[in-house]
Protein backbone atom coordinates (compact mmCIF):
# COMPACT_ATOMS: atom_id res chain seq x y z
CA UNK A 1 0.00 0.00 0.00
CA UNK A 2 0.97 3.55 -0.96
CA UNK A 3 0.79 6.32 2.00
CA UNK A 4 -0.50 9.55 2.15
CA UNK A 5 -0.08 12.19 4.59
CA UNK A 6 -3.09 13.48 5.69
CA UNK A 7 -2.86 17.77 6.14
CA UNK A 8 -4.59 20.35 8.61
CA UNK A 9 -6.41 22.78 7.67
CA UNK A 10 -3.68 25.25 8.31
CA UNK A 11 -1.49 23.05 5.68
CA UNK A 12 0.75 21.41 8.25
CA UNK A 13 1.35 17.90 7.95
CA UNK A 14 -0.74 15.23 9.93
CA UNK A 15 -0.82 11.70 10.77
CA UNK A 16 -0.15 8.89 7.56
CA UNK A 17 -3.24 7.11 5.96
CA UNK A 18 -2.91 4.19 3.71
CA UNK A 19 -4.34 4.03 0.19
CA UNK A 20 -5.30 0.81 -1.16
CA UNK A 21 -3.23 -0.86 -4.15
CA UNK A 22 -6.01 -2.47 -5.54
CA UNK A 23 -8.20 1.37 -5.74
CA UNK A 24 -4.97 4.04 -6.26
CA UNK A 25 -2.51 1.75 -7.02
CA UNK A 26 -3.09 -0.14 -10.51
CA UNK A 27 -1.97 0.25 -13.77
CA UNK A 28 -4.70 3.22 -15.28
CA UNK A 29 -6.97 1.45 -18.56
CA UNK A 30 -7.12 4.05 -20.97
CA UNK A 31 -9.45 2.69 -23.11
CA UNK A 32 -11.72 1.65 -20.53
CA UNK A 33 -12.20 4.96 -19.18
CA UNK A 34 -12.50 6.17 -22.86
CA UNK A 35 -15.46 3.95 -23.15
CA UNK A 36 -16.89 4.80 -19.76
CA UNK A 37 -16.52 8.79 -19.67
CA UNK A 38 -18.05 8.14 -23.56
CA UNK A 39 -20.68 6.63 -21.83
CA UNK A 40 -21.29 9.29 -19.42
CA UNK A 41 -21.49 11.94 -21.87
CA UNK A 42 -23.79 10.42 -24.08
CA UNK A 43 -26.28 10.14 -21.04
CA UNK A 44 -26.04 13.24 -20.80
CA UNK A 45 -27.71 14.12 -23.81
CA UNK A 46 -31.62 14.83 -23.93
CA UNK A 47 -31.90 13.54 -27.50
CA UNK A 48 -35.18 15.75 -27.69
CA UNK A 49 -33.66 17.48 -31.30
CA UNK A 50 -36.85 16.66 -33.72
CA UNK A 51 -37.83 17.73 -37.63
CA UNK A 52 -40.71 17.39 -39.72
CA UNK A 53 -40.88 14.96 -42.16
CA UNK A 54 -42.63 15.85 -45.32
CA UNK A 55 -45.85 13.79 -43.71
CA UNK A 56 -45.68 16.23 -40.70
CA UNK A 57 -45.59 19.45 -42.40
CA UNK A 58 -48.51 21.42 -42.72
CA UNK A 59 -50.02 21.66 -46.21
CA UNK A 60 -49.11 20.88 -49.87
CA UNK A 61 -51.84 18.52 -50.33
CA UNK A 62 -52.87 19.43 -54.01
CA UNK A 63 -50.04 18.94 -56.54
CA UNK A 64 -48.89 22.20 -57.90
CA UNK A 65 -49.37 21.93 -61.34
CA UNK A 66 -50.26 19.14 -63.69
CA UNK A 67 -48.11 16.63 -64.23
CA UNK A 68 -47.36 17.51 -68.13
CA UNK A 69 -47.12 20.33 -70.39
CA UNK A 70 -45.95 23.15 -68.29
CA UNK A 71 -42.32 22.76 -69.60
CA UNK A 72 -41.36 22.47 -65.73
CA UNK A 73 -40.11 19.93 -63.56
CA UNK A 74 -43.11 17.40 -62.10
CA UNK A 75 -43.96 18.39 -58.50
CA UNK A 76 -46.12 16.43 -56.46
CA UNK A 77 -46.20 18.45 -53.10
CA UNK A 78 -44.86 21.99 -52.13
CA UNK A 79 -43.81 20.27 -48.75
CA UNK A 80 -41.41 17.62 -50.51
CA UNK A 81 -37.88 18.32 -49.21
CA UNK A 82 -36.88 20.31 -52.01
CA UNK A 83 -39.29 23.15 -51.85
CA UNK A 84 -38.52 25.72 -49.00
CA UNK A 85 -41.13 25.50 -46.25
CA UNK A 86 -40.78 21.46 -47.07
CA UNK A 87 -40.05 18.29 -44.89
CA UNK A 88 -36.47 17.82 -43.92
CA UNK A 89 -35.32 14.63 -45.67
CA UNK A 90 -33.47 12.31 -42.76
CA UNK A 91 -33.49 14.67 -40.09
CA UNK A 92 -32.66 14.48 -36.46
CA UNK A 93 -35.30 12.50 -34.55
CA UNK A 94 -36.12 12.10 -30.76
CA UNK A 95 -33.39 8.86 -29.49
CA UNK A 96 -32.21 8.07 -26.36
CA UNK A 97 -28.69 8.14 -26.17
CA UNK A 98 -27.72 6.23 -23.44
CA UNK A 99 -25.19 3.15 -23.47
CA UNK A 100 -25.29 0.05 -21.61
CA UNK A 101 -21.92 0.25 -19.20
CA UNK A 102 -21.37 -3.48 -17.44
CA UNK A 103 -20.78 -2.79 -13.43
CA UNK A 104 -17.12 -4.32 -13.41
CA UNK A 105 -16.05 -2.04 -16.13
CA UNK A 106 -17.38 1.46 -14.26
CA UNK A 107 -15.52 0.44 -11.41
CA UNK A 108 -12.39 -0.45 -13.40
CA UNK A 109 -12.48 2.96 -15.43
CA UNK A 110 -13.13 4.56 -11.48
CA UNK A 111 -10.37 2.98 -9.73
CA UNK A 112 -8.15 3.74 -12.95
CA UNK A 113 -9.06 7.22 -12.49
CA UNK A 114 -8.28 7.48 -8.94
CA UNK A 115 -4.73 5.39 -9.59
CA UNK A 116 -3.78 8.05 -12.47
CA UNK A 117 -4.63 11.20 -10.05
CA UNK A 118 -2.91 9.37 -6.89
CA UNK A 119 0.53 8.10 -9.10
CA UNK A 120 0.79 11.54 -9.87
CA UNK A 121 0.50 13.07 -6.10
CA UNK A 122 -2.77 14.94 -7.01
CA UNK A 123 -4.44 13.33 -3.94
CA UNK A 124 -5.02 15.37 -0.58
CA UNK A 125 -6.42 13.98 2.49
CA UNK A 126 -7.39 16.44 4.89
CA UNK A 127 -7.55 15.70 8.93
CA UNK A 128 -9.90 18.41 9.87
CA UNK A 129 -11.80 21.02 7.72
CA UNK A 130 -11.32 24.12 10.39
CA UNK A 131 -14.88 25.21 9.12
CA UNK A 132 -17.40 25.45 11.83
CA UNK A 133 -19.55 28.28 10.43
CA UNK A 134 -20.49 28.52 6.62
CA UNK A 135 -17.64 31.21 5.14
CA UNK A 136 -16.68 31.55 1.87
CA UNK A 137 -13.84 33.75 2.95
CA UNK A 138 -12.92 30.82 4.78
CA UNK A 139 -13.27 28.02 2.27
CA UNK A 140 -10.53 30.20 -0.17
CA UNK A 141 -8.47 30.22 2.95
CA UNK A 142 -8.17 26.66 3.67
CA UNK A 143 -8.05 25.98 -0.31
CA UNK A 144 -4.76 28.48 -0.34
CA UNK A 145 -3.55 26.03 2.64
CA UNK A 146 -3.55 23.24 1.06
CA UNK A 147 -1.95 24.98 -1.63
CA UNK A 148 -4.78 24.83 -4.36
CA UNK A 149 -5.82 27.90 -4.95
CA UNK A 150 -2.11 30.21 -5.40
CA UNK A 151 -2.79 34.19 -6.20
CA UNK A 152 -1.83 34.73 -9.69
CA UNK A 153 -1.67 31.69 -10.92
CA UNK A 154 -3.96 29.41 -12.82
CA UNK A 155 -6.19 27.74 -10.82
CA UNK A 156 -6.49 23.58 -10.81
CA UNK A 157 -9.61 22.44 -10.95
CA UNK A 158 -10.54 20.95 -7.70
CA UNK A 159 -12.40 18.15 -6.48
CA UNK A 160 -13.75 17.94 -3.41
CA UNK A 161 -15.32 14.49 -1.78
CA UNK A 162 -18.14 15.56 1.51
CA UNK A 163 -20.66 14.25 3.37
CA UNK A 164 -24.24 16.02 3.54
CA UNK A 165 -23.71 16.24 7.11
CA UNK A 166 -20.46 18.86 6.28
CA UNK A 167 -22.52 20.95 5.79
CA UNK A 168 -20.69 24.11 6.44
CA UNK A 169 -17.53 23.27 4.22
CA UNK A 170 -20.32 22.66 1.83
CA UNK A 171 -21.10 25.92 2.03
CA UNK A 172 -18.19 27.54 2.32
CA UNK A 173 -17.30 26.32 -1.01
CA UNK A 174 -19.55 25.96 -3.27
CA UNK A 175 -19.52 29.45 -4.36
CA UNK A 176 -16.23 29.54 -5.36
CA UNK A 177 -16.88 28.97 -9.32
CA UNK A 178 -16.71 26.18 -12.05
CA UNK A 179 -12.89 25.60 -11.07
CA UNK A 180 -14.51 23.93 -7.54
CA UNK A 181 -16.33 21.14 -7.68
CA UNK A 182 -18.54 19.19 -4.70
CA UNK A 183 -19.30 15.44 -4.52
CA UNK A 184 -20.72 13.03 -2.24
CA UNK A 185 -18.84 9.54 -1.89
CA UNK A 186 -21.61 7.73 -3.87
CA UNK A 187 -21.47 9.99 -6.29
CA UNK A 188 -17.63 9.85 -7.58
CA UNK A 189 -17.69 8.79 -10.79
CA UNK A 190 -14.60 8.27 -13.53
CA UNK A 191 -15.49 11.39 -15.74
CA UNK A 192 -15.07 14.11 -12.72
CA UNK A 193 -12.18 12.45 -11.28
CA UNK A 194 -10.38 13.09 -14.93
CA UNK A 195 -11.43 16.46 -15.03
CA UNK A 196 -10.24 17.85 -12.29
CA UNK A 197 -6.61 18.21 -11.07
CA UNK A 198 -6.90 17.73 -7.89
CA UNK A 199 -8.76 15.00 -5.50
CA UNK A 200 -9.65 16.30 -1.72
CA UNK A 201 -10.79 13.64 0.75
CA UNK A 202 -11.54 13.96 4.33
CA UNK A 203 -10.51 10.67 6.33
CA UNK A 204 -14.40 9.67 6.45
CA UNK A 205 -15.28 10.52 3.12
CA UNK A 206 -11.98 8.61 1.55
CA UNK A 207 -12.92 5.34 3.63
CA UNK A 208 -16.21 5.89 2.15
CA UNK A 209 -15.10 5.75 -0.96
CA UNK A 210 -12.92 2.76 -0.25
CA UNK A 211 -15.40 0.97 1.11
CA UNK A 212 -17.30 1.34 -1.94
CA UNK A 213 -15.03 0.23 -4.07
CA UNK A 214 -13.88 -2.50 -2.09
CA UNK A 215 -17.58 -4.28 -2.54
CA UNK A 216 -18.34 -2.92 1.07
CA UNK A 217 -20.53 -0.28 0.14
CA UNK A 218 -23.76 -0.99 1.92
CA UNK A 219 -22.00 -1.72 4.80
CA UNK A 220 -20.20 1.95 4.84
CA UNK A 221 -23.33 3.49 3.90
CA UNK A 222 -25.69 1.71 7.24
CA UNK A 223 -22.40 2.65 9.25
CA UNK A 224 -22.61 6.17 8.33
CA UNK A 225 -26.99 6.54 8.92
CA UNK A 226 -26.86 6.66 12.62
CA UNK A 227 -24.48 9.68 12.48
CA UNK A 228 -26.83 11.82 9.95
CA UNK A 229 -29.66 10.79 12.13
CA UNK A 230 -27.73 11.82 15.48
CA UNK A 231 -26.77 15.18 13.45
CA UNK A 232 -30.59 16.02 12.43
CA UNK A 233 -31.76 14.83 15.84
CA UNK A 234 -29.15 17.36 17.38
Amino acid sequence: MSSVTMKKADGGAGAGVELPDDIFGIEPNVAVMHQVVTAQLAAKRAGTHSTKTRAEVRGGGAKPWRQKGTGRARQGSIRAPQWRGGGIAHGPQPRDYSQRTPKKMVRLALRSALSDRAGDGKVVVVDDWGIDAPSTKSGVQLLEALGLRDKGQRRPRVLLVLFRTEDAVWKSLRNLGERVQILLPEELNTYDVLLNDWLVFSKASLDATIARLSGTGAAADASAAPDETEEEAS
